[in-house]
């Protein structure tokens, strides 16, 4: 059995470049730092500045919303100057960000400077993604993506567990240990990842900063690729309650006390780390979209049921099969956002994809609460359940309509943008 496992092992290890290793155990090291601090960051702000949940909500909005020009400068800069660069600075920026909310002593301080924070941070976002899929050929993304998830969630499962140990010592402890974590990351990115951008094309123009910004207007355009953004925008509208709502909801419902609802997230974390590489091998033969169908499909069915269901096996269940659409949706969703790209202008497509998140996140909460302090707040997981049908039914239009699939959505890009 153990030679075996070696053998299973080894083959793996050999279907990949070194570099794409390289940006896994990298991707490990620098999740770790975000996973020491991202689940006790609410609790850091009320505590910090005696402050309620909509304050921190603000917060976060004004966050996303500084996001979005994060990413679209860090989309354009990617496919102007590479990718290595970029996330180098992104790291550096972070590092110093997140040492001056550690010291910061005012909310109105600390929202000021978490606005910027976005900015800068959220810079190096496409060039993460950019640097993945110059590395690995369209049959390999969609695998490699899977991969890095499971080191990501792995990331989760270790670093929540090291962060509580520095939070009870002191919260500042935890935002340098996250900034050190940073730097590191930055040096290691230095030393062993070289510049992925591929080389342009003899006869292609000279790209300056002005056309690089204004191959935005060309990535709008790609009428397949904005319905299928669209689709994902509904689909994440659904699926942000996890990490925002739900907890809310069990303690206030059903007396689920944190550590219940810390559980949860532990099992969805858990099943990442253990099965989202062997499901993504079985679902790479077929077409993308169907498989970003039944895995929203699922997200609908999990999420709605926290609106009809009163113990906790039952959340656990949900749990499980919210899981299994996350294991199915991310690294297929992924991959097409690649797929959709040219290779020119990654950076750039990568960087819109991004909205497809940003969105929902800076205004989903807001209205999920407005449900959840109102009379019935279940209705919360009946209407997230009904949102994840609509975009289902957006993501089977796209492939019935459009036919795509990695291939096809490759040729349709490369159409639209032409």
């Amino acid at each position: 059995m153990f030679s075996n496992t070696r053998e299973k092992i080894s083959k793996l290890y050999h279907e990949y470049p070194r570099i794409f290793w390289n940006v896994v155990v990298i991707t490990f090291i620098d999740r770790i730092g975000g996973a020491l601090i991202f689940p006790f960051f609410a609790l850091y702000i009320t505590s910090k500045f005696n402050v309620g949940m909509t304050s921190v909500g603000i917060l976060f909005a004004a966050f996303s919303v500084s996001s979005f020009a994060g990413s679209a400068i860090g989309g354009a800069l990617t496919d102007r100057f590479g990718r290595k660069g970029i996330i180098i600075f992104g790291l550096i920026a972070s590092s110093l960000s997140t040492v001056a909310m550690g010291l910061v002593g005012t909310y109105e301080l600390f929202f000021v400077i978490a606005f910027f924070i976005g900015i800068l941070t959220d810079v190096a976002g496409p060039a993460h993604q950019a640097m993945v899929a110059d590395i690995l050929p369209e049959e390999k993304r969609a695998d490699g993506y899977g991969i890095l998830r499971v080191a990501f969630n792995l990331s989760v499962v270790i670093g929540p567990a090291i962060g509580g140990i520095l939070a009870a010592r002191s919260y500042l402890t935890l935002f340098l240990a996250d900034a050190v974590i940073s730097l590191l990351t930055a040096l290691l990115i230095y030393i062993y990842l070289p510049e992925t951008k591929p080389a342009a094309h003899p006869d292609a123009p000279e790209v300056t900063m002005s056309s690089s910004f204004a191959g935005y207007g060309k990535v709008f355009r790609d009428a397949a690729f904005m319905l299928f953004l669209g689709a994902v925008v509904l689909q994440v509208f659904t699926y942000m309650n996890m990490n925002t709502s739900l907890g809310v909801y069990l303690r206030n419902e059903h007396g689920i006390v944190e550590s219940g609802y810390g559980y949860l997230l532990s099992i969805n974390a858990t099943m990442v780390v253990l099965m989202q590489f062997p499901i993504t091998r079985r679902i790479t033969k077929y077409p993308p979209m169907i498989m970003m169908a039944v895995g929203t499909i699922l997200y609908a069915i999990g999420f709605s049921m926290y609106g009809y269901t009163s113990t906790y096996l039952w959340f656990v269940i949900a749990m499980v099969i919210i899981t299994v659409g996350e294991m199915i949706v991310s690294p297929v969703s992924q991959a097409l956002v690649a797929s959709f790209a040219p290779e020119d202008m990654r950076g750039r497509y990568m960087a819109v994809s991004g909205f497809s998140w940003g969105i929902p996140f800076a205004i989903g909460p807001y209205f999920a609460g407005l449900i959840i302090d109102g009379p019935t707040p279940y209705l919360l997981w009946y209407v997230a359940g009904f949102i994840g049908i609509l975009s289902a039914l957006g993501f089977l239009a796209l492939h019935r309509v459009r036919g795509v699939q990695f291939e096809q959505a490759k040729i349709l890009s490369e159409t639209a943008v032409s």
